[in-house]
């Protein structure tokens, strides 16, 4: 066999490179873009303050998608700033709280995104990779 055809030895990724082969880092990008469909879910359902939807996303997902308050308040601010939400101040219980509402672009997202979502779903489900990837 020549030596162009041999197999190389996999590379281990550097330490600022992504290892593609890490389980973690699916899982990772897998639940990020979940969690952000999830939060245009429930608050498709009603409005909400920060706390309330990370249980409410938690809930729904039966514990798949647990956004934490670094990962929420980022989303929810990108949202805000391309009008998918609002923001109103409360206050409940003495405490001031940011309340969040979807608006109609929200809802508009969130209808494209079960659209795309359902037709990845669909892929993967129907036969594997060969479905998707064939």
């Amino acid at each position: 066999m020549s030596n162009a055809l041999r197999a190389r030895p996999a590379a281990t990724p550097k330490a600022n490179e992504v290892d593609y082969t890490d389980p973690k880092y699916w899982n990772g990008l897998i639940k990020m873009s979940l969690s952000k469909f999830f939060i245009l879910c429930v608050l498709n359902r009603q409005r909400m303050h920060g706390y309330d939807i990370t249980k409410a996303v938690e809930d729904t997902t039966q514990g798949c998608c647990s956004p934490t308050p670094g990962a929420l308040y980022p989303v929810l601010k990108e949202f805000e700033a391309g009008g998918y939400v609002t923001v109103e101040h409360e206050v409940v219980g003495g405490r001031q709280r940011k309340v969040y509402a979807i608006t109609d672009r929200g809802r508009e997202a969130f209808r494209v995104a079960v659209q795309a979502w359902t037709e990845v779903g669909a892929c993967i489900t129907a036969g594997g990779k060969d479905a998707c990837c064939g």
